[in-house]
């Protein structure tokens, strides 16, 4: 049986200082509104263009609508279902990443990567883009 390594030992004492897991709690932090501003760059950028396309079918379904005259519409309008399709997905999947984090908590693969990634930025130092951010 081989010992353990100088680095999970090294991150097994990083999980006890409390600074650490700060440092943990910021990156998680970050984590959570870099996937907000890019769900807001989607709606802000992706989701005008789709809906510009779409504005003579939006114009008629304000006038008849139907289920039918939306299935269509986004039928023949391939770039702009996938647009929309696409900011939705997005945001459903940080509603639900984010929801599942606040109700169940971090998975422990999860906060493992979080603490081997600030383990990371602490050994590179102020040379890392998110040592700032992180660290200080």
């Amino acid at each position: 049986m081989e010992p353990p390594s100088d680095r999970f030992l090294e991150l097994d004492t990083l999980k006890k200082d409390p600074q650490f897991q700060q440092q943990v709690q910021k990156l998680h932090q970050i984590t959570v509104y870099s996937r907000w501003l890019l769900v807001g760059l989607l709606w802000l950028t992706i989701a005008p263009v789709s809906l510009w396309s779409l504005r003579s079918e939006i114009a008629l379904l304000q006038q008849y609508f139907t289920w039918t005259a939306v299935r269509f519409g986004l039928y023949y309008h391939p770039l702009a279902t996938f647009g929309l399709a696409l900011c939705i997905g997005m945001t459903v999947s940080v509603l639900v990443w984010q929801s599942r984090n606040i109700l169940v908590g971090l998975p422990a693969d999860e906060q493992r990567r979080l603490e081997q990634q600030v383990s990371k930025i602490r050994q590179q130092g102020s040379t890392h883009p998110l040592w700032k951010w992180v660290c200080q």
